[in-house]
């Protein structure tokens, strides 16, 4: 009975694992279909003009400050005044400073008499000279003399020159036509010679200046040609000239700063202005837009899956990308893709070199 039952259990095992084989073998004879995945045909993207922005600033503003130490007795200008070159924008007292002139004069006087003497004690030296009444030595030390007398009175001239000077450095004048755009001194506060008093800039003279992406840094040269846009009213425009590129990047945003003349745009763009610039366009081939999601990163280099019209099969290509683009959501192929050909642009982690795929038409935005 036993031997009945094991030679059962042996029989039920054979036929198990025989049904199983032909399970497997009729899976393995079974062709997988195609797989669905959405794609898009490569087709040219339009030029993005880019607009960055910036502010109006002067050319030349300069600082503004004494010459001399003294006490601010009128500062005659605030914030946003207009001054012409020689304007008197601000004072010191100038009690010191004229005595001080006072003093020089008096010492003019002092050297001219003394002067006078040195030349009457020559002229009586050379007269007793003549008929040997003095000694040659007593001639020579009247004329050693004379000199000396004259030299200090040249000496006291120019003492007075720069004491008038610096009577003159109490005023503090403009130093060009401009528009006053800070103060930092109020009367009554004593000042030193060189610290700022107010600042001034020039009007005739602006520049907008922009930061820009090293992306888009190289492509510019000196004299490129912007639009320039006031950003409350873009209706109001004029056009400007790079005239300076900064050679260095910054070190936390890594822009250079660009300088664009705009000396002949309307008194509207005021100093301050926030405006945005459009650099010229820089064309490089028709680049070719698609979804970000039809890119996959492989070793270090952008590839996409394009379809084989004939075959209905996917092989990757590797592209290159226009790393400038800010928008997150789409890519523009510079390189390594041609006008009309179909690229996967979804599920492309799910597919294999030389898959089949049946296409779904994904509709562009």
């Amino acid at each position: 009975m036993a031997a009945h039952r094991l030679s059962l259990s042996f029989s039920l095992l054979a036929a198990l694992a025989l049904l199983a084989g032909c399970d497997q073998d009729a899976g393995a004879n079974e062709t997988v279909g195609p797989r669905p995945v959405k794609f898009v045909a490569a087709s040219a993207a339009p030029a993005e003009r880019v607009r960055l922005p910036g502010i109006v600033q002067a050319r030349v503003e300069t600082d503004l400050a004494f010459r001399t130490l003294g006490r601010v007795v009128s500062r005659k200008v605030s914030v946003g005044d207009l001054v012409r070159a020689g304007d008197i924008v601000a004072e010191v007292d100038p009690v010191a400073l004229d005595l001080a002139v006072r003093s020089a004069e008096a010492d003019l006087r002092n050297a001219e008499a003394q002067f006078e003497n040195a030349l009457l004690t020559q002229n009586r030296k050379r007269r007793l000279a003549s008929t040997s009444t003095a000694s040659v030595a007593d001639l020579d030390l009247a004329d050693q003399a004379l000199k000396s007398a004259w030299a200090g009175v040249g000496k006291a001239n120019a003492s007075l020159d720069k004491a008038r000077e610096q009577l003159g450095y109490a005023a503090l004048r403009a130093e060009f036509d401009g528009v006053v755009t800070a103060t930092w001194v109020e009367v009554g506060q004593t000042v030193t010679a060189g610290q700022p008093v107010l600042k001034l800039a020039r009007l005739d003279q602006r520049d907008v200046v922009v930061d820009v992406p090293e992306a888009q840094f190289r492509s510019l040269r000196l004299g490129d040609r912007f639009d320039i846009a006031l950003q409350l009213d873009d209706a109001l425009r004029t056009s400007g000239v790079l005239r300076e590129i900064g050679p260095q990047a910054d070190a936390s945003t890594r822009t250079h700063r660009l300088k664009i003349a705009i000396d002949q745009a309307p008194e509207v763009f005021r100093l301050g202005s926030v405006v945005t610039a459009a650099p010229p366009d820089v064309q490089q081939g028709a680049p070719i837009g698609l979804p970000a999601t039809a890119v996959i990163r492989k070793e270090g280099a952008d590839n996409v899956w394009v379809v084989d019209p004939t075959t209905h099969t996917v092989s990757m290509r590797a592209v290159r990308l226009d790393t400038s683009a800010t928008d997150s959501r789409s890519v523009r192929v510079l390189s390594g893709l041609k006008d009309g050909e179909e690229v996967v642009v979804a599920g492309v982690n799910e597919i294999a070199e030389g898959q089949s795929v049946k296409l779904e038409q994904e509709p562009r935005p």
